[in-house]
C-alpha cells in the first residue's frame, strides 16, 4: 500500500440492528491494520499449503466443484457464484467467489465488478424474500494483505453471516456448547441453499 504502516484493509457491511448496525441507511465501512488479522491470516495459511500441495489455487478448485455440482449453489453468473459452504455454521451464510483468481477488489475488471454486484443483489433479495423483513446480517471480503510481499495463493471472496434461523425474529445464538465445543448445523447447507434458491428474484416489496 501507499503506506507502509498498513498492511491489511477490510471492507465489511453490518446489516440490521441485530448485527449491531447502528445506522438504519445502506452502508459499508473499510478498516486498516498494522497487521494481518486472524480470519484471513489462517485462510492466507491453508490457501497457501494447499497451494503447495496441490500446484493450483484452492478457491478457484472449491468453487468448480461446488458449480458442477450445483446443490449449495444459491446464484451465480458468468463472473462470480454464491454458495452455501459445506462448513457453514450460520443457517443461511453464503460464501461469494469469483471464478478468474483475482487477488484483491482492485484487481477486477469492470465487467467483473458488475458481476460481483449482480450476484450479491440476487443473493440479498433472495435473503430478504426469504421471511419477508429485511435480512441482518454481516458481510466482508478477505484479499491480499497490502504489507508490500506477494500472497498468489489468495484469491478474492466474500463471506456473508446471517443470524435467522425460522423466522423474521427467531435467530441462531453461538452458546453454550457451540461458544465453548464447537458449532452444530441447525440445517443442511443443501437445504439452506435449495431454500435460498426457490426464493423470487424480484425483492418482496416490488411485486
Amino acid at each position: 500500500g501507499k503506506r507502509d504502516w498498513i498492511h491489511y484493509v477490510q471492507v465489511f457491511e453490518n446489516r440490521g440492528a441485530m448485527m449491531g448496525a447502528s445506522n438504519p441507511h445502506p452502508h459499508s465501512q473499510i478498516w486498516s491494520t498494522g497487521h494481518i488479522p486472524n480470519e484471513p491470516a489462517t485462510e492466507l495459511e491453508r490457501q497457501a499449503a494447499y497451494q503447495v500441495d496441490h500446484g493450483s489455487c484452492l478457491l478457484c478448485d472449491y468453487i468448480a466443484a461446488e458449480r458442477q455440482s450445483g446443490e449449495r449453489v444459491v446464484v451465480s453468473n458468468e463472473h462470480f457464484t454464491a454458495v452455501v459452504p459445506f462448513w457453514a455454521v450460520w443457517p443461511f451464510e453464503a460464501l461469494v467467489v469469483g471464478h478468474r483468481h483475482a487477488q484483491s477488489l482492485a484487481d477486477l475488471g469492470p465487467e467483473e465488478v458488475s458481476g460481483l454486484a449482480e450476484v450479491m443483489r440476487q443473493l440479498t433479495t433472495r435473503y430478504d424474500n426469504l421471511f419477508e423483513v429485511p435480512f441482518s446480517y454481516s458481510m466482508g471480503f478477505h484479499q491480499a494483505p497490502v504489507d508490500g510481499k506477494t500472497y498468489p495463493a489468495q484469491h478474492l471472496h466474500a463471506h456473508y453471516y446471517p443470524p435467522l434461523l425460522r423466522s423474521a425474529t427467531v435467530r441462531k445464538f453461538m452458546v453454550g456448547f457451540e461458544m465453548l465445543g464447537m458449532p452444530q448445523r441447525d440445517i443442511t447447507s443443501e437445504t439452506a441453499a435449495a431454500r435460498l434458491r426457490e426464493q423470487s428474484s424480484v425483492h418482496y416489496k416490488q411485486r
